[in-house]
């Protein structure tokens, strides 16, 4: 069973900037890659150098989200919110994010942020994704998460994803995560509270893919609040 206990990932998260847990069978990972061909579950697609984010592309999901992706998408806000509020409180932020998925986004949608943000991420060979932050409108729930659908040791080779950490007063950080097929990476989308000598202070995250060096890389991400 997934360990989705806040605690262990709070610890994960502190330790490493990111946690990875196993969230998806090979089927699954197979079957929703198979989505990406389709039309009909998108509402938007993103070739990424017409806009200088990298090489490759992406689309977002329409609402309804196909069961599976609904299904992720609430599953894990309990615990990721938890861990949100948690970080909140140890930076001084006022405000508690709810408890589930669906008052979150009541919140989202009364804010005018009311377009679905999961999405599919497709990078062929030579695809990469310049460091950037998921930020689309005032609202912005803290933790993301990205699977990796693609097998990396049958279907691609490079496309690591990189996580890169802004410390105050210090040289960046980078890190490489290496994802099995069916995993997930969880991480800041825009900052974490990290402690000082002087209490908590805010890092600042940002992240991309590393050049794919053969084949095709499939991912899914999975953010929280929804785009205005």
């Amino acid at each position: 069973m997934t360990d989705l206990n806040p605690a262990n990932l709070a610890a994960d998260l502190t330790l490493n900037g990111y946690a990875v847990r196993p969230l998806l069978d090979p089927a699954t990972c197979r079957s929703l890659e198979g989505l990406y061909d389709q039309d009909s579950p998108f509402r938007k697609r993103i070739v990424m150098e017409k806009h200088g984010y990298g090489r490759g592309e992406y689309k977002y999901f329409s609402y309804p989200l196909p069961p599976v992706v609904a299904e992720l998408r609430a599953r894990l806000y309990p615990a990721l919110a938890a861990v949100a509020n948690e970080w909140r409180r140890a930076l001084g932020q006022d405000g508690v994010f709810p408890e589930t998925l669906a008052a979150y986004l009541d919140c989202c949608h009364a804010a005018g942020q009311t377009r679905p943000t999961p999405l599919m991420l497709r990078y062929g060979k030579d695809g990469f994704n310049c460091l950037h932050q998921d930020l689309y409108g005032d609202l912005v729930f803290p933790l993301q998460t990205v699977i990796l659908l693609s097998d990396p040791e049958r279907d691609f080779t490079g496309g690591e994803l990189l996580l890169v950490e802004q410390r105050p007063r210090a040289q960046s950080k980078g890190e490489i995560v290496r994802l099995r097929q069916g995993e997930a990476a969880i991480f800041p989308v825009r900052e974490r509270p990290a402690r000082g000598a002087r209490g908590y202070h805010r890092v600042v995250m940002r992240h991309g893919v590393s050049r794919v060096l053969s084949g095709n890389r499939h991912t899914l991400g999975i953010i929280f609040h929804d785009a205005a």
